[in-house]
């Protein structure tokens, strides 16, 4: 007696979990493509294993993202990871926009820098590294921030 309700509560959980081992990307199936508003890649240079070494961004970028006016339309605001380090640039990818177009990101301290905003589809917002460093963030850092679009 107590096999029969053994193998009924497991029968639906065998059946739950039979397609647990098929990946939503598996190399059979390739991801979406990326969207047509990805930064440029750059490598760094071979054995890079710090921050710097991987932000190929030069001082007159990083002062002119700096320079940023803090005004813009308010699209709202989102917790950001860091974005794939070796795309250069400063960008926000979330879903608060659906084109690229440019905008400010304005931490609560009130420190700003000017980025691309890219339309992101899935997962959670991404800051690019080169943002990350110009506004003073650790790279493990969830930064809330306030996007705006110029």
């Amino acid at each position: 007696m107590k096999m029969s309700r053994v193998a009924l509560v497991l029968a639906p959980i065998t059946l739950a979990l039979s397609g647990c081992d098929q990946t939503p990307f598996s190399p059979a199936t390739p991801p979406p493509a990326a969207s047509q508003a990805t930064p440029q890649r750059i490598a760094p240079p071979a054995g890079s294993r710090t921050a710097a070494a991987f932000d190929r961004t030069s001082a007159a970028e990083k002062a002119a993202a700096l320079a940023a006016p803090a005004s813009g339309t308010p699209l709202g605001q989102v917790t950001a990871s860091l974005g794939n380090p070796s795309e250069q640039g400063f960008w926000l990818r979330s879903a608060l926009v659906k084109e690229k177009r440019a905008g400010v990101v304005k931490l609560a301290s009130g420190k700003t820098a000017q980025v691309d905003l890219l339309p992101l589809s899935g997962g959670g917002p991404q800051l690019s590294l080169a943002a990350y460093r110009a506004l003073g963030l650790n790279l493990t850092d969830l930064p809330r921030v306030t996007v705006l679009a110029r």
